[in-house]
């Protein structure tokens, strides 16, 4: 055997010893090392109605639309400034629950998610008994909450949070610019009927609704008040109730299931040919209703959405991208998870720009999305009010025709209404600053 081959032999043991001890600690290393934000997840829970009566409508088009942009997202395939793959770089990864089935249960889902499911946020919710009652849970938890949807001011008019945001504007929006618009329209009303669902949502819309009536028809007088609970389905009682009391307009925050029961069994009975129809959240059912929507009726769609959204690049690609996968146009519901989501996004990156790049905590996601404003299909979302918890946004009235060439129902008579001029200032609650004759208010 040559040198040559001796020494070889002899160092094999030495070069194996060597090569394990560099593994060893290039393993070391790489587990000990964070993962960039390439190979991490972003976990979100996505909350919404997947059964019952506001599941066609409502909750399943809000998931549809987190679908679309969950692949849109991991693709980098939004538009700037919402083109970075993921969030910040990490895969989304989202965990869809059903909103069905009551307060109590949907307190436990919403721990499921946090504890089993490991998510890091949190969008959901549309009813709002729901979102009244899983706020303090996320709180005690010290868990990353939005509320993309419901309606009722109290959530942070009564309530003081760390944890837990509005990324859309409440119900008074809704009814202050629905009045505005009437009065704006010169619409005679000495009379009017209301009927909105007995829970927080209808109750404040109904209040909210009267009170801005007192301010621009002063001596209009309020008839039949009608409160059916949620998910009532047959309003017979109701609608002779209504029609029992001739007045100029009926007024309703129905929606959902209860919304097109409502619409079909008192169009059978000529109560909308007799008392002009004022509904604050009525678009999202359009599509289904089509010419079986009462003609000429006055409404609102929470937000400048839809069929009245603004025109620009970015609305343009979101109602392309829904369009395009569902076949239908994104109504209220998908208008609102787009600005969540977004929202989201934004918060997310803007935690990560303030702390290396690394994945962030729920309370560092809480300091980024407080006070924050981002670009949205429906124009800005600015977090101004509850300390910078609840959103502001602008929204839209209009009046429905049925184009029997489009076979479908357009909007026409659009008025748009700046956030600042139907949504209250910072340092009132809602009631008061109605009842004030809202001070403050910037319109046009």
């Amino acid at each position: 055997m040559t040198p040559f081959h001796r020494q070889d032999t002899q160092a094999r043991p030495r070069l194996l010893r060597s090569a394990l001890a560099a593994a060893i600690a290039a393993l070391t290393t790489l587990v000990a090392a964070p993962a960039s934000a390439q190979q991490q997840t972003f976990k979100v829970g996505i909350v919404s109605f997947l059964s019952g009566q506001a599941a066609e409508s409502f909750g399943v088009p809000a998931v549809n639309g987190a679908k679309v942009l969950v692949d849109a997202f991991n693709k980098g395939a939004a538009p700037a400034p919402y083109n970075k793959p993921g969030f910040g770089g990490m895969k989304i990864e989202a965990v869809y629950v059903d909103e069905n089935g009551g307060a109590t249960k949907q307190v436990q889902e919403l721990r499921n998610l946090y504890d089993r499911d490991k998510v890091d946020a949190v969008i959901g919710y549309v009813g709002s008994g729901d979102c009244l009652a899983v706020a303090p849970v996320a709180e005690e938890m010290k868990k990353f909450l939005i509320l993309y949807d419901c309606g009722t001011p109290r959530i942070f008019e009564d309530g003081k949070y760390n944890y837990v945001f509005r990324t859309a504007a409440h119900a008074t929006m809704d009814n202050v610019s629905l009045v505005r618009y009437l009065k704006s329209r010169n619409i005679k009303i000495d009379k009017f009927n209301t009927i909105h669902q007995d829970y927080a949502w209808g109750q404040d819309s109904k209040k909210d609704f009267i009170l801005s009536m007192e301010q621009f028809y002063k001596g209009s007088k309020h008839e039949a008040d009608m409160l059916p609970k949620f998910g009532a389905g047959q309003y017979g009682t109701e609608i002779s109730a209504l029609l029992a009391k001739p007045v100029d307009v009926v007024n309703s925050s129905l929606w959902g299931g209860d919304l097109q029961a409502f619409v079909l069994q008192a169009g059978a009975r000529g109560l909308f040919t007799k008392q002009l129809p004022v509904f604050s959240a009525a678009d999202h059912v359009l599509p289904s209703l089509g010419e079986k929507f009462p003609e000429g009726a006055i409404i609102g769609a929470r937000g400048a959405y839809g069929l009245m959204s603004p025109p620009s690049p970015l609305n343009d690609w979101w109602f392309d991208l829904y369009s395009k996968a569902y076949g239908v146009y994104p109504v209220q519901a998908p208008y609102r998870m787009v600005q969540a989501m977004l929202g989201l996004k934004a918060t997310v990156e803007k935690a990560m720009a303030a702390n290396g790049g690394k994945k962030p905590t729920p309370e560092q996601l809480a300091s980024a999305l407080r006070g924050l404003s981002w670009a949205s299909p429906a124009g800005t979302i600015k977090m101004t009010l509850g300390g910078g918890h609840q959103a502001i946004q602008d929204t839209a009235i209009g009046r429905t025709h049925w184009d029997a060439a489009k076979k479908m129902v357009v909007i026409r008579d659009i008025q748009r209404f700046a956030a600042e001029c139907v949504n209250p200032p910072a340092n009132m609650k809602s009631e008061d600053w109605i009842k004030a004759g809202f001070p403050g208010a910037k319109c046009q």
